[in-house]
């Protein structure tokens, strides 16, 4: 797998310098990107999948501080040997609730992974969508989901959003 990390720094922007200087330290960023126009905000890392082989994470409507802890909570937590499951609830990761990595359709990749699409030249990588649920645990492809969190998370998956959850 190629990535910038591969590429000559001379051609790097400032911008682009700085991106591959964060990743060669940390092993990972996060990129945050605000609202727009009615959109919730959402992070979303690089350098998980080169790093880990673990795929790229995208989540919504967090703060940036809380979504920097998250990922930086999972990093550790993949790094030090711990099997994330996709597709199923997973507890431990957001405080008392469970939530779900369900895989990001490529065709969202354009929209929500630029850093990611240039860092890999492209979309040959994985990603992930992190999804939480409501204050009752429930999730948006659950019947009872509070309503007021619907618009927080767009599906990114593949629009059939969990039909292989397990519980």
């Amino acid at each position: 797998m190629h990535t910038a990390l591969d590429r000559d720094p001379a051609g790097f922007d400032e911008h682009e310098s700085k991106f591959v200087a964060q990743i060669r330290q940390h092993g990972w960023f996060r990129t945050g990107v605000q609202g727009k126009m009615g959109l919730p905000s959402f992070s979303y890392t690089t350098g998980f999948w080169c790093t880990l082989g673990f795929p790229e994470i995208v989540v919504f409507s967090l703060k940036p501080e809380a979504a920097h802890d998250l990922v930086r909570q999972i990093f550790g937590a993949v790094r030090a040997g711990e099997r994330l499951g996709f597709g199923k609830r997973a507890g431990g990761i957001l405080s008392n609730l469970d939530v779900a990595l369900l895989p990001v359709d490529k065709r969202h990749y354009t929209e929500h992974l630029g850093w990611s699409r240039w860092f890999y030249g492209g979309d040959d990588f994985p990603s992930v969508q992190l999804v939480w649920p409501d204050r009752q645990n429930r999730f948006p492809w659950e019947g009872a989901f509070d309503g007021d969190y619907a618009r927080a998370q767009p599906n990114l998956t593949d629009d059939s959003w969990a039909p292989a959850l397990q519980a």
